[in-house]
């Protein structure tokens, strides 16, 4: 809850602070990352850095976290908190880490707000981070308290790499110790830990897509500008050991029996692949319409993983947008416009966040309401975040 005396502060300084955090957000990550260098080894991305797209997330963040307290003072905004909590635990972040970020985020607001900060704002800025950082604490506590054991990360040995489509790889991996194995819901995602020839650890996130109670399958799609992927994809090779994060990601398949709509574009098929196996594993019987959108035929990495689990399912049907023209499937990019969605129907979205976007809007004009779309992002959380 936000205290009286803060509320008017947080009111008044909101639409500087928010106009001036992305500059508070470089302005912090420039400052604790030349003082703790080490946190680029296993924990930030340094491409997510070099892009500005982490400090596009966190000032993103902060500035809705604090709209939402001047809105509703006695609530946190709990879809948000959920999703940060869950990339925490990926990355196994511990409370005292949140020190480390309050001591560099606050020197950075001094800086960046000098013109105009006191001590009663200063305060009033200090409440909603420890709002925030205990929220976030208390929630992570108990999803950590939810594991099958008290190490999140893990040694994970290769036993299998496979060509996906034209520009991704599967891998398949078992445990390489007794680590207990926390299971997967379908839809979640795991950290996936690599060296880089620089000896510097990188961490990303990739969704399942498949498993088993002591498997853990992920595809990966190569971005040759990136700096984990090509690594994966050049190499990793089968016996190798990789650190991976037990399964983590909020955005799973409901357990009610209503209409299910997974659409995705791109690699964003994977969690959409992990419902499909899921559904077959469980032998549903739910109406499931999967929507996918391709450049061609040949780059959809699971193709025949999902074609597979479709026909296998008695009430799924498959529709297809490919930007270079296939007979029998849509030209294009993917439209509701003459798609029939059941009126009380769940829609999963994965893909680009334009991609998203579009969908989420046509959905809801289509009727579908809000609390029954869910997305899926890759790396940090542009969206949610309200950049």
């Amino acid at each position: 809850m936000l205290s009286t005396q803060s509320l008017p502060l947080i009111e008044a300084t909101l639409p500087l602070v928010g106009e001036r955090m992305p500059e508070i957000a470089k302005n912090f990550y420039g400052r604790m990352l030349t003082a703790h260098p080490e946190l680029f080894d296993g924990l930030f991305s340094r491409s997510n850095q070099k892009n500005g797209s982490q400090q596009q997330a966190l000032a993103g963040s902060i500035a809705v976290f604090a709209t939402y307290l001047v809105q509703n003072p006695d609530t946190t905004p709990e879809a948000m908190l959920s999703r940060i909590a869950h990339k925490h635990i990926s990355l196994d972040i511990q409370p005292e880490q949140y020190d480390i970020v309050y001591k560099y985020l606050f020197e950075a607001i001094a800086d960046e707000l000098s013109d105009v900060i006191t001590a009663e704002i200063a305060g009033a800025w200090t409440e909603v981070y420890w709002l925030m950082a205990h929220a976030l604490i208390k929630m992570e506590k108990g999803l950590y308290a939810g594991l099958a054991s008290d190490k999140p990360l893990a040694p994970w040995t290769v036993v299998k790499k496979e060509s996906a489509g034209t520009d991704a790889v599967t891998f398949t991996l078992e445990p390489a110790d007794d680590t207990p194995v926390t299971p997967a819901l379908p839809g979640q995602y795991v950290s996936v830990t690599a060296t880089m020839p620089d000896g510097i650890r990188q961490v990303r996130q990739y969704s399942l897509s498949a498993g088993t109670a002591t498997t853990r399958v992920f595809t990966t799609k190569l971005d040759a500008d990136g700096e984990v992927s090509p690594v994966l994809h050049r190499d990793v090779q089968v016996g190798d050991t990789l650190i991976l994060s037990v399964p983590c990601g909020d955005i799973t398949l409901d357990q009610g029996t209503g209409p299910l709509i997974l659409a995705s574009a791109g690699i964003g098929c994977t969690p959409s692949a992990s419902i499909l196996r899921s559904l077959v594993d469980t032998g549903s019987k739910r109406e499931v319409l999967v929507l996918h959108a391709e450049s061609n035929l040949e780059r959809w990495a699971l193709r025949d993983q999902m074609s597979e689990d479709i026909a296998l399912l008695e009430a799924a049907e498959l529709e297809l947008w490919l930007e270079i023209p296939s007979e029998g499937h849509h030209e294009g990019f993917m439209s509701l416009e003459n798609v029939t969605i059941p009126e009380d129907a769940s829609v999963y979205l994965c893909g680009p966040l334009p991609f998203m976007r579009s969908l989420r809007s046509q959905a809801l004009e289509s009727g579908v309401p809000a609390d029954r779309i869910h997305y899926e992002i890759f790396g940090p959380d542009l969206w949610l975040a309200g950049v």
